[in-house]
């Protein structure tokens, strides 16, 4: 009885509490957001959290951080909407852009000297070499390209060992590969050695297909990548990788492991992807037995099979061929099917104009039979089509809703030809409610700039900014595309994007307007903890970023600017005060940030914006050959929600 009532009162004063607590927690929530956390110091929310997902930060504090070079000189913002420019387009393509002397002297400028210099000789060499162009001081020998055009490619390619190895590793295949073309390899895997730091032994070798000619001064797409690792990988088994690149840009590897490939997987010209071979673990020996045994018990008859080991061993002598089918490359080696590879849209056969082969192997010789032997259509005419209907709508006299800036390089003909053929076809692009440029630098070869200026003739959508074009100084592009949208066309707002950034013009559009008409604003992949790399190919030195972190910027595949900032960029070029990075999409996250000291700026993050290829549903898709350009813009016509090409 004691206990009982003991529990009964226990019971009762936790009722009592909780129903305390809940009243509490009513009467104080309100009272915190009445009082707007007035309370909590706010100094030490310098930055917005990291984004793991999509999210809406409009109602969220703009992050400011204080910086010693900030213009103390600077205008309010009210002053700089008063420097709208209406300049009329100056000669015919060439950026209104101001360039002189002061603008690139390095004595003036903090932390970026190097980047100053380097950029004073590009705007002095590309400013000579276009003007020369435009006096036609100079003829490119048209000859030479109407020799190369006629000339026919050999149908086969032989070279031994020592002229693969003189030849760097590469075998040239002049016209690329077709229908069934072949490349066969005599070689021997090396023995086993172990990894720098580490005790694992590995063996392995790497053979490519790659588009030698693709791109001047670009790392070539890998169109085939073929990787047997005899030892060495995670699982300690034998594994044949392969898979294809564009741009840095890996596809979805298929790995062939051992195991046959399942019968209700797709087939390549009805070769399955993965043939079997004897793996340590599949205890052939017993199961075979076994099973041999109550087949003849049960009198079953059953056909003969053969197990084979892996393909290749270490220090023994293969023969592998390579062949083009209808719907992929299949592999033989010794004889035997051991691998088929589907061709992934956005590269072609032709595209193949090289063979690599690089690792641990001593290759004997190389051949290639049955080869194409008309010129290959990588030639500037052949990419560019010079139709009127790709030729795009004049210069607007009235503003624009978005004015979209494209980055591109002298040579990139066949990516400007996939964008003018696809989303630039949108019907908010030809009724001129979006303006679209390309930017181009002038390029190293003069019969490059010959051809580009040719095809900004015609087409009249291409913007020169005349200094000779370097990575490190993509930057001057961006700063004309905020000059060509602001000022010179009266764009509401200006979006930049590269000429492999697939862009869904109606999507991101409707995104601008979701923010306030009078708000200033910042729209795309938004990193907000980008730390620079102090090794590798994009090392950034101490001296030209000494800051552990990056200002929040937006992935410079795409984003969106509110023509205020746009205006404020210009202005403060112009007066010799913007500092100048060598990363395109940090310098405008360093200019945002300026920006929003004087204004606050809504950043707006959307991982819509993709930067590492397609997402379903997505506002712009990155890393798309002008092959998945056109592919992406006919499913973007058939479909009401966009969908991804099944890409690289």
């Amino acid at each position: 009885m004691f206990i009982s009532l003991t529990k009964q009162r226990f019971v009762q004063i936790l009722i009592i509490v909780g129903f305390l607590y809940i009243v509490l927690v009513s009467v104080e929530i309100p009272f915190v957001f009445l009082t707007e956390f007035g309370s909590l110091s706010q100094e030490s929310f310098t930055r917005l959290p990291g984004l793991s997902r999509e999210v809406n930060v409009q109602e969220k504090d703009s992050p400011i951080r204080p910086l010693n070079w900030v213009s103390k000189s600077s205008p309010p913002p009210a002053q700089f909407l008063h420097h709208r420019r209406q300049l009329k387009y100056q000669g015919r393509f060439i950026s209104n852009l101001s360039f002189d002397a002061k603008t690139f002297d390095p004595t003036t400028k903090d932390r970026s000297l190097e980047l100053h210099k380097s950029a004073k000789f590009a705007w002095e060499l590309g400013r000579k070499l276009w003007e020369e162009l435009e006096s036609r001081n100079f003829v490119i020998d048209s000859t030479e390209n109407v020799n190369n055009g006629s000339e026919r490619c050999p149908h086969l390619v032989s070279l031994s060992a020592s002229e693969f190895l003189d030849h760097g590793n590469v075998m040239e295949l002049p016209c690329g590969l077709t229908l069934g073309s072949y490349v066969t390899v005599v070689g021997k895997p090396r023995g086993t050695h172990p990894r720098t730091k580490s005790k694992v032994a590995f063996s392995q070798f790497i053979m490519e297909l790659q588009g030698l000619r693709t791109v001047d001064g670009e790392e070539p797409p890998r169109i085939l990548h073929f990787n047997p690792r005899l030892k060495g990988d995670w699982n300690r088994k034998p594994v044949i990788e392969l898979n294809t690149c564009f741009r840095m840009q890996w596809g979805s590897a298929l790995l062939c492991e051992g195991w046959k490939s399942e019968a209700y997987d797709e087939t390549v010209d009805g070769e399955v992807k993965c043939e079997k071979w004897i793996r340590d673990d599949n205890n052939f020996s017993d199961e075979s037995k076994l099973t041999w045994w109550l087949q003849r018990l049960v009198g079953q008859k059953k056909s003969l099979t053969v197990n084979w080991p892996f393909p290749f061993a270490e220090n023994k002598l293969f023969v592998l061929t390579l062949s083009a089918g209808m719907e992929g490359y299949h592999v033989n080696v010794d004889g035997r099917h051991i691998t088929s590879f589907p061709y992934r849209t956005g590269y072609t056969l032709e595209d193949a104009t090289g063979l690599t082969l690089n690792g641990d192997i001593d290759v004997h010789a190389v051949f290639a039979s049955s080869l194409p032997t008309s010129h290959p259509s990588d030639a500037t005419q052949k990419n560019l089509e010079m139709s009127n209907q790709w030729k795009a709508p004049p210069l607007p006299e009235q503003p624009v809703d978005l004015f979209i800036g494209i980055l591109s390089a002298g040579n990139h003909f066949a990516e400007r030809m996939a964008i003018r053929k696809s989303w630039m076809q949108h019907n908010l692009v030809k009724s001129s409610i979006v303006h679209v440029r390309f930017f181009v630098a002038v390029h190293p070869r003069k019969e490059v700039n010959v051809e580009l200026k040719n095809e900004a003739e015609f087409f009249g959508d291409i913007v020169i900014v005349p200094y000779m074009d370097n990575y490190d100084l993509v930057v001057l592009k961006t700063v004309s595309i905020c000059e060509y949208g602001a000022p010179t066309v009266s764009a509401k707002f200006i979006m930049k994007c590269d000429d492999d950034t697939f862009v869904r013009v109606d999507a991101v559009m409707n995104e601008a307007k979701k923010v306030n008409g009078d708000r200033s604003f910042y729209i795309g992949n938004i990193n907000y903890y980008h730390k620079p790399l102090r090794f590798g190919k994009w090392a950034v030195t101490y001296e030209e970023w000494p800051e552990e972190k990056y200002p929040p910027n937006a992935d410079g595949p795409g984003y969106i600017l509110s023509s205020d900032i746009a205006l404020f960029i210009v202005f403060e070029f112009e007066r010799h005060n913007l500092r100048l990075f060598k990363m395109e999409d940090v310098s405008m996250g360093m200019w945002v940030e300026r920006f929003n000291r004087l204004k606050p700026v809504d950043y707006v993050h959307t991982i819509k914006f993709c930067q590492f290829g397609c997402i379903e549903d997505y506002y712009t898709a990155h890393y798309q050959s002008p092959r998945q350009m056109i592919c992406l813009w006919k499913k973007f016509q058939r479909q009401a929600k966009p969908q991804c090409c099944n890409m690289r």
